[in-house]
């Protein structure tokens, strides 16, 4: 499986994890701020540097590659393992763990050893400007952390604005084919698909990342289909036999920048743009579609 498809599936199959509830968090007050932080999945580290405390950053998880700065930072291990030799010398004060895919032993083992861990939850696109603001009090850079948040809660407030009024269409969005996976109602990119007039065809599936078999797909019918770039040409090709479903027939099959989409960061927001503007061409094919059915 590709990386990032790989990295959305982490991120949608948190019940692989049992390190799902995040810490009670104290206030900014109650902790010295840190300066030496280490990051144990790839959308931290590039948190850490939207929220700006780039400069607190001494350790990074495998994968992690963006912004450019991150790939010259030592590596600490990967979602799984830690080492624990290079760990001891970066001497940090704070770990930052990923609720949806840093093992809980992971995390009882860094605390038991005397590490500080704040565990992260980026599920929602609403945790992802909490998270902003969650890591600038962490790290003392409260004022571009808020201001980094807000303008990330405009630009999504922008974007569902410009397609608010849009007609509503049926989207299926797979995350890989073998096993086939999609997304859940509560994951963010239902929202972003939400956001841009689309109806998930599988939101009354109360689970971030439920498996799914063909005929579940072929019943709902969806009007368009989306999958991440990283999939390649053939991302669709196993629903060429069915050219029946209504993405077939109007030719809606569309791919998403992955990288931007598999890991909840401001990024997304560019993620967001691309469905939104797939959703409305799909609209328009459907209606071509249908006032040549009607004149015919």
């Amino acid at each position: 499986m590709r990386r990032a498809a790989l990295t959305l599936l982490i991120v949608t199959l948190p019940t692989l994890f049992a390190c799902d509830k995040p810490d009670a968090r104290q206030s900014a007050t109650d902790v010295a701020h840190a300066s030496r932080i280490v990051t144990l999945a790839p959308n931290l580290a590039e948190l850490v540097f939207a929220a700006g405390a780039g400069d607190t950053l001494v350790g990074v998880s495998a994968y992690s590659d963006f912004p450019p700065a991150v790939a010259a930072l030592p590596l600490v291990g990967d979602a799984f393992t830690i080492d624990q030799e290079r760990l001891a010398m970066l001497r940090p004060d704070l770990l930052l763990a990923w609720a949806s895919g840093t093992p809980a032993h992971v995390v009882d083992e860094l605390r038991q050893a005397g590490y500080r861990v704040e565990v992260i939850r980026t599920r929602s696109l609403d945790d992802i400007s909490a998270t902003l603001i969650r890591i600038g009090e962490l790290a003392g850079t409260q004022g571009e952390a808020r201001e980094v948040a807000a303008e990330f809660a405009a630009a999504l407030q922008d974007l569902g604005d410009k397609y608010r009024d849009t007609e509503s269409i049926r989207v299926f969005y797979q995350v890989s084919k073998r096993p086939l996976y999609t997304v859940g109602p509560d994951h963010y990119a239902s929202e972003l698909i939400a956001l841009c007039g689309g109806q998930n065809v599988f939101g009354d599936v109360r689970e971030l990342a439920p498996a799914i078999d063909v005929e579940a797909v072929l019943g709902r019918d969806p009007e368009v289909m989306l999958a991440g770039d990283d999939a390649g040409s053939d991302a669709f090709s196993e629903w060429d036999r069915w050219p029946s479903i209504a993405a077939n027939r109007y030719g809606n099959r569309f791919l998403l920048p992955a990288d931007e989409l598999s890991r909840p960061t401001p990024r997304v927001l560019t993620a967001g743009a691309v469905i939104c503007e797939s959703l409305q061409i799909a609209r328009e094919r459907r209606s071509e579609q249908a006032a040549a059915a009607e004149q015919s």
